[in-house]
């Protein structure tokens, strides 16, 4: 009931043309972060999409982000395009909490605070590398997430970073992480960021085809599948050796995504090898315009 009442909610919003909107950064809708922990010992990872590279190095201490550790830099992103700043303020967890809709309990508030300190540990390194006829192009650039984390918080609550007064908690984005989401700020539905909170790989999979499809000024494009740089580098999860385990994958999140989104202009081709991606622009009810600030 509560999925059914969430896909509901979703339909109702884009009938009236009153969606709320978060937004995200384009490395991480380009390339997936990770969605389950990896080894300890693993401070390095890479993802690719065509000619795009995305590399992230952790600290030894803290691990490499996953799961829904991409939560948090949607929302920050989102609080400093609304607070129109590098740095953005927020009285207590619970309204982090609140933003998705998440129970205020302490393995929630733990995890916030854990996903807090690996995004702040990591680095990020991306770019593009093109061949042009008798040159090489690379178009490279490194950033760290935060350049200040101030969260106070009780460590025997059950949920809250203390409330306003001196104890006000602030985040100061690094410059070139701001930048980045200023110039590129992709948009997407806060209520469907919230139906597929727990399912990362399905929320990473939503927005890049919206975003794609939008971007998309007419006609269709198909996108390979298993080649180099192709679907199978791009995705944040461990994908099979055999192709047939990751055309299940994708079917499996389309059947999802168009729960929530009946017009999803994407399907796996028929032979199988790319995934066929048509424009979405005469689609109303998504059109980013329409979005609201949330």
């Amino acid at each position: 009931m509560k999925q059914l009442n969430s896909v509901l909610l979703i339909r109702e919003q884009r009938d009236q043309h009153r969606q709320e909107v978060a937004f995200n950064a384009r490395p991480f809708v380009l390339c997936g972060l990770p969605l389950r922990p990896l080894p300890k010992d693993q401070v390095l990872y890479k993802r690719r999409n065509g000619s795009f590279f995305l590399h992230m190095v952790s600290h030894p201490d803290y691990g490499l982000p996953f799961g829904q550790d991409r939560l948090v830099p949607i929302r920050v992103a989102t609080l400093a395009l609304r607070q129109k700043g590098r740095t953005v303020h927020f009285d207590s967890a619970a309204l982090m909490l609140d933003f998705f809709r998440f129970p205020k309990d302490g393995r929630y508030y733990r995890r916030m605070v854990q996903a807090f300190q690996r995004i702040f540990a990591s680095t990020i390194f991306f770019g593009t590398e093109d061949h042009p006829v008798g040159g090489r192009l690379m178009d490279w650039a490194r950033f760290h997430f935060f350049d200040e984390l101030h969260l106070w918080f009780r460590e025997n609550d059950k949920c809250a970073f203390t409330t306003g007064g001196d104890h006000a908690n602030t985040v100061t984005l690094s410059e070139a992480f701001y930048t980045e989401i200023d110039q590129h700020r992709i948009p997407m539905e806060r209520e469907i960021v919230i139906a597929l909170a727990n399912s990362p790989g399905v929320l990473d999979f939503y927005i890049w085809i919206a975003w794609r499809s939008w971007v998309l000024k007419s006609g269709k494009i198909r996108v390979p599948l298993f080649s180099t740089g192709a679907q199978k580098e791009q995705l944040g999860c461990h994908i099979h050796p055999e192709d047939r385990f990751l055309r299940r994958k994708i079917s499996q999140w389309l059947r999802v995504i168009r729960a929530h989104w009946p017009q999803c202009p994407a399907g796996i081709s028929a032979d199988g090898q790319s995934l066929i991606i048509s424009t979405s622009r005469s689609a109303p009810t998504i059109h980013p315009v329409r979005l609201r600030p949330s």
